[in-house]
């Protein structure tokens, strides 16, 4: 197995930060890289609040809050961030084009032996590990939201990723007290290729004048044990970000049970993605964590 002392994290938004900071509080050295320096400073914030709060659960000691910050650096150059990393987390927004384009960056720059991974949900890894010239040591790693708090790592082969690196990348998820879980490269993965038609369903179902969005979210987690409804999940991940991961099926599999509902499509083209932009099936205001239907759909 590969030896990883130093990460770099690509994207310092909502993922990356989280990426971030679970490698900076297991003791790994973390390059923190985004082209927005405010973008950046403001993830280190929230990695502070988000440790705060481990520690006023009794999760973490404010001496082990400290060495995690101090594992920390900042960069806003992918050259710089990534010249001395033993593995490479692109965590940037789900984007096939930007994804391309960073890895072919982060390939020119990165150690000859760096292992190069993507944060993707949907996005091939063949095609991604395609624009490099080490496709045997690219593969997915894909955590869930919130990654501090959230078990699951979803690791991808593509089509061309060594052994070596699979087992490097498992081990490596056990050591953040994740559980790996080993899947192959086609559209959607395991994670999203079953849960992105359910949350479509939902939306149809709404749209179709089916049911309301409490009584379709009631239902669902009342009924099946799921801790959020679909479509207040569906506001929790982002609209625009459903709306490319079904696309991504679409595409991949030419089937059209994968056929993003009308409403969404609308709904992101207005603007409405959920909670990051305040609305979505839901109104999200700053500061309350009461759940409030959005009046078009009440």
């Amino acid at each position: 197995m590969i030896t990883i002392k130093h990460v770099s994290v690509i994207g310092a938004g909502t993922m990356g930060n989280g990426i971030a900071h679970v490698f900076a509080q297991n003791g790994f050295s973390v390059s923190l890289i985004d082209v927005s320096q405010s973008q950046l400073e403001k993830a280190i914030e929230t990695i502070t609040k988000n440790m705060d709060r481990q520690i006023a659960k009794a999760g973490l000691t404010q001496e082990a809050k400290q060495a995690a910050l101090n594992n920390l650096q900042i960069y806003t150059s992918i050259a710089e961030g990534v010249k001395n990393a033993e593995l490479v987390v692109e965590a940037a927004t789900e984007n096939e084009a930007l994804k391309l384009q960073i890895f072919k960056q982060v390939d020119e720059h990165a150690p000859s032996g760096t292992i190069l991974a993507s944060n993707t949900s949907s996005i091939s890894i063949t095609k991604i590990a395609s624009v490099t010239k080490r496709p045997h040591l690219v593969i997915g790693m894909h955590f869930m939201n919130p990654v501090p708090v959230m078990k699951l790592v979803e690791i991808i082969n593509g089509y061309a990723t060594d052994n070596k690196v699979t087992d490097t990348i498992v081990a490596l998820s056990k050591t953040l007290g994740k559980v790996p879980c080993v899947v192959n490269d086609y559209p959607g993965f395991i994670a999203n290729k079953i849960l992105m038609p359910m949350i479509n369903e939902a939306i149809y179902s709404l749209y179709e004048g089916i049911a309301g969005v409490e009584s379709i979210d009631t239902i669902m987690k009342l009924g099946m044990a799921h801790p959020m409804g679909p479509l207040q999940l569906a506001d929790f991940i982002g609209l625009d970000t459903c709306l490319s991961i079904l696309n991504v099926l679409y595409q991949g599999f030419g089937n059209t049970k994968y056929a993003p509902c009308p409403l969404l499509v609308n709904m992101v083209s207005a603007g409405k993605l959920g909670a990051k932009s305040g609305e979505g099936f839901y109104t999200y205001t700053a500061g309350s964590k009461d759940l409030v239907v959005s009046e078009r759909f009440k």
